[in-house]
């Protein structure tokens, strides 16, 4: 297995010979304005993935893929002649995704523009549906509690100690022996 630095540059290798192949021309009218954005070449190098645009409508694209197809052998023959490897890699051609993912992620974006903006409408005309500060505030004392001389009243509170012990406390076995049960 080869290493990814060699593999990265076999399909910068690669990229730039099919591209200047088809910058020549092919002799084929279906192929369209083909541009290759990206090769990948496996681990082991023997397959090639070349990947590419064409500008134009869906029939346009689906001429090209067509005459791609059609000239892969040429192709594989020209990559060949042109590299520094044992076995020429098999190619393959896939129609690259990116000019529909831009437009599906730039319309992503417009909506999300709009509802931040409807958003950003309903929160200037909004009212509180309570109070507008609905959290507990400390309470503020009355001049005349803060001047009272008598301390404040304080709950009455049970001597702390042991409660005393009812009926229903006594131990049954404890009890004298000429209690009755």
């Amino acid at each position: 297995m080869a290493d990814p630095a060699r593999a990265r540059k076999m399909a910068d290798r690669i990229k730039e010979i099919v591209a200047k192949r088809l910058d020549k021309g092919l002799r084929d009218p279906r192929l369209g304005f083909v541009t290759i954005t990206d090769v990948r070449v496996t681990g082991d190098l023997q397959h090639a993935s070349i990947f590419y645009t064409v500008y134009g409508t869906d029939e346009e694209r689906e001429d090209s893929a067509k005459a791609l197809k059609a000239a892969t052998g040429m192709l594989r023959s020209e990559v060949g002649r042109n590299i520094t490897a044992r076995l020429t890699p098999s190619l393959e051609f896939i129609a690259d995704a990116i000019p529909e993912n831009a437009q599906h992620i730039g319309a992503l974006l417009q909506e999300a523009r709009t509802r931040d903006a409807q958003t950003a409408a309903l929160a200037s005309t909004a009212e509180y549906a309570g109070e507008a500060d609905p959290y507990v505030k400390p309470r503020e004392f009355d001049e005349l509690d803060e001047f009272d001389d008598e301390p404040p009243a304080t709950p009455a509170t049970a001597p702390v100690g042991e409660p005393e012990a009812s009926d229903d406390d006594l131990d049954l076995d404890e009890a004298a022996p000429g209690d009755a049960r």
